[in-house]
């Protein structure tokens, strides 16, 4: 299962290798990632998923930087990121956020001592005031729960109110691509198919291209263009939303059939 050479690729990733000590974390991965659409990543835990959007982030670059501080273990990783035509594998993650490489981290990840306002207003430190203010206008019609929540401190709030603010935050950073690290953890089904929904509809409205990594993959497969699943950091499978469904090796992983 391949994709078109005709299509416009904003993202590729070629042989990459990441190695934590002698351990293998990601192994021989190359994928591309359609401009405009959105793009799955699949895998159950210790996959590989959150070290690739790490190096996709360009977040791995500082995870070295503080394992090397601390006398930690030692990182190393090789291959290219090919964003928009150029190799960034090596660029910083502040650099990568002005290209408009933005990571939604795992876990949410909000300031919880400052308020939802205050999360949302220090995602926009690259947006122009104007684009500042049509995002927030933006976020709040996407999220619209979030407008009674303003002023409470994001650490007060539930598991699905956090993401949808960082999901809010990270528009707020005017992404052209956006990266989401399994967005949908530990939150109840019903959020789910919320926050799915919400991606794509922050894909059509506002045409940024979307990276998202699941292992609660259910609510996630009918609104991908393109996925892959990853198993020991390998690419094990690939292909459309209905190619994906109609395998029944997915259908037995992630949905019991």
């Amino acid at each position: 299962m391949t994709m078109s050479s005709q299509n416009s690729y904003i993202l590729e990733a070629k042989d990459l290798l990441v190695f934590y000590e002698n351990a293998v974390a990601i192994n021989n991965v190359s994928l591309k990632c359609l401009k405009g659409k959105i793009t799955g990543i699949f895998g159950a835990n210790s996959a590989g998923k959150s070290t690739l959007m790490s190096v996709i982030s360009g977040l791995i670059l500082d995870l070295k930087i503080k394992e090397e501080r601390k006398g930690g273990e030692r990182i190393s990783w090789f291959g290219e990121i090919i964003y928009n035509g150029n190799n960034i594998i090596n660029i910083k993650p502040s650099e990568r956020a002005r290209m408009g490489i933005v990571l939604c981290q795992e876990r949410r990840q909000v300031f919880p001592e400052s308020s939802a306002l205050e999360n949302l207003k220090i995602g926009g430190y690259l947006a122009s005031k104007g684009q500042a203010r049509y995002t927030m206008e933006y976020v709040l019609k996407l999220f619209p729960e979030l407008k009674k929540l303003l002023h409470r401190e994001a650490g007060f709030l539930s598991g699905g109110e956090q993401q949808m603010l960082a999901i809010g935050r990270a528009l707020m950073a005017q992404p052209k691509m956006l990266l989401l690290d399994e967005p949908l953890l530990g939150l109840a089904p019903a959020v789910e198919v919320r926050l799915a929904q919400a991606v794509k509809e922050i894909n059509k409205q506002m045409g940024i291209t979307v990276v998202l990594s699941e292992q609660y993959a259910r609510p996630v497969f009918p609104i991908i263009d393109y996925g892959y699943v990853l198993e020991n950091g390998s690419i094990v499978l690939e292909g459309s939303s209905a190619e994906l469904m109609d395998n029944p090796d997915v259908l037995a992983a992630y949905f019991g059939m």
